[in-house]
């Protein structure tokens, strides 16, 4: 999407970082380097650090992308020097908080030292960063981690592994050993912005009663079909608009507070850490990884306004995210959006049932929503058409499995805690047939 319209362009795109207070310059994304991009291109459109949204243009040599990019920034966006809320970047008070961010990841070392390498870079003067290495099949990440970001005797970067597989779990192990008064989650297949950190602590600063931030996420790459696809089927766009949503002002949206995903997503979300150990930390039933496919971020959003605090979206938090390449890979995440959705819907009823009739009297209008949605994105059943729609009945498809696959998940993790129970047992009070002691 570029600030809210469909991407034009049927081939391959450069995606590139412009900011209109720095005529001529394109930067990669994640991490500022520059480029010289000729032709046609996607483009972050900035105004002094601020996103404004994504635009697609084309033009013959660099300075003449440069340029188109920029007019169409300003004929969609409607820049104006005199908007200040714009024309500033957000900048954190003395007094910053420590903030641990904590990066699942399995099997992807290549990836994984890119987004390390983007997090290195941040301008935020107090964090840590924590690699939970989740199920591996070897220690590739393990030699990784420990011997490129590993040195001195307190490392910026720590390594854990947790061996049952599911992000949830991942993520609950990393929660455990945070430091920092704020956890800050992204995944291993993005790059982040060098100012994320800053924007992300800015709204918890503003405000004592904000529990959850989320941030935008944008396409850092653009090199297949299936890329275009995703980002044309809509993506992770939220807008480029902070807002703040909380039961004690909710919006006028019907469906609210159940259309978690219209919050933000996982790959670029924090929360008082204090906060969200209260709550359990995330339900290890959801997650990709789970018979639920997802889920653990919509549920911890909705977990955090039924709490009473407040969840703000702030786009100046940017995180670059890497679309599956593939066409098998994405059918495979639509299906696990709309698994993740299902699961989160029948999770929120299991951990704060109060909100049952609530849920009930919204459902009529969140399958309509779902339908009308599906129509929108379905278009003619032919060339992206025909992609769109297969991707819209994939995730309904997934929307009706989540129930199912939520409650698979829970068997499966009750059985779970009764092994490491009765290991636990065994361990207190031991039995000597089964120790090859004395009978």
């Amino acid at each position: 999407m570029t600030g809210g319209r469909p991407l034009a362009s049927a081939a391959p795109l450069p995606v590139v970082d412009i900011d209109l207070a720095e005529p001529g310059a394109f930067r990669r994304p994640g991490g500022g380097v520059r480029t010289r991009p000729s032709g046609r291109a996607l483009g972050l459109v900035r105004f002094h650090g601020r996103p404004l949204g994504m635009a697609e243009a084309s033009g013959g040599g660099p300075e003449e992308l440069w340029q188109a990019l920029a007019a169409t920034a300003v004929r969609e966006f409607a820049v104006t020097d005199e908007d200040p809320a714009r024309a500033q970047p957000h900048r954190t008070s003395v007094g910053t908080p420590a903030i641990s961010v904590i990066v699942a990841t399995r099997n992807r070392a290549g990836m994984l030292r890119d987004c390390l390498d983007s997090l290195l870079a941040q301008t935020y003067p107090r964090f840590e960063v924590i690699v939970v290495d989740n199920a591996p099949a070897d220690t590739t990440t393990e030699e990784l981690v420990r011997r490129e970001y590993g040195g001195g005797t307190r490392p910026v970067v720590r390594y854990l592994r947790e061996p049952v597989p599911g992000l949830a779990r991942a993520h609950n192990r990393g929660l455990a050993a945070a430091r920092g008064g704020i956890s800050a989650f992204t995944d291993d297949d993005t790059l982040v912005d060098p100012l994320w950190l800053t924007a992300l602590a800015a709204p918890f600063l503003a405000d004592p009663r904000t529990g959850c931030v989320t941030g935008l996420i944008v396409p850092a790459e653009l090199d297949t079909e299936a890329q275009l696809a995703l980002e044309r089927h809509g993506a992770f766009a939220k807008g480029y608009a902070p807002r703040v949503w909380s039961l004690r002002a909710p919006p006028a949206d019907p469906l609210f507070p159940f259309t978690a995903g219209r919050f933000g997503s996982g790959a670029n979300m924090a929360f008082r850490t204090e906060l969200l150990r209260d709550l359990g930390g995330f339900d290890p039933a959801t997650g990709v990884g789970t018979p639920a496919h997802g889920g653990d971020d919509l549920l911890s959003f909705f977990r955090v306004l039924a709490r009473g605090r407040s969840l703000a979206y702030e786009p100046a938090a940017i995180v670059w995210h890497r679309h599956k390449r593939t066409p098998e890979a994405l059918d495979a995440q639509a299906f696990g959006y709309g698994a993740g959705f299902g699961a989160y819907l029948a999770g929120a009823i299991v951990h704060e049932p109060r909100m049952l009739p609530a849920l009930l009297r919204r459902l009529p209008g969140g399958v309509r929503y779902a339908l009308t949605r599906h129509h929108e994105r379905g278009g003619p059943d032919s060339g992206r058409g025909a992609t769109a729609s297969r991707l819209t009945r994939l995730e309904l498809r997934g929307m009706l499995y989540g129930p199912y696959g939520y409650l698979r998940s829970r068997r499966i993790e009750r059985r779970l805690r009764r092994r490491t129970e009765g290991r636990h047992d065994d361990l207190a009070h031991p039995d000597p047939r089964r120790r090859g002691g004395p009978r």
